[in-house]
């Protein structure tokens, strides 16, 4: 059983940054099939930006530029580097994971294991 727990959200002025990390148990990080999603009140649970076999990756138009996922593998985890924060990426921001293969970009229902979620705040 692959368990998901994220870390390093917190509230942060615009222009500002974050990095989430996202503490993989029970697999290999670099095995599997990983995402960062986010879900603001009242709007449906958006993609931000995945990462699949070969470590092709996958970024959502409105973090491109702006945001890096990454896998570390020294600590088993999954990491999102957020840059030039705005008001809209406020959040609660969601690690995602699947042992098999997913589309890219692939829906949330793609993924099987889910962290509880990370809160991001960005103030103007």
């Amino acid at each position: 059983q692959v368990q998901l727990v994220e870390s390093g959200g917190g509230s942060v002025q615009a222009e500002g940054s974050l990095r989430l990390s996202c503490t993989v148990s029970g697999d290999r990080v670099s095995s599997l099939y990983v995402a960062w999603f986010r879900q603001a009140p009242g709007k449906e649970r958006q993609a931000v930006a995945q990462i699949n076999g070969y470590d092709t990756i996958y970024y959502a138009d409105f973090v491109k530029g702006r945001f890096i996922i990454s896998r570390d593998n020294n600590v088993n985890a999954l990491v999102l580097q957020m840059g030039s924060l705005k008001p809209d990426d406020t959040a609660i921001y969601y690690c995602a994971a699947n042992p098999m293969w997913v589309p890219q970009p692939a829906a949330a229902s793609e993924y099987k294991y889910w962290g509880q979620g990370t809160q991001v705040t960005v103030s103007s």
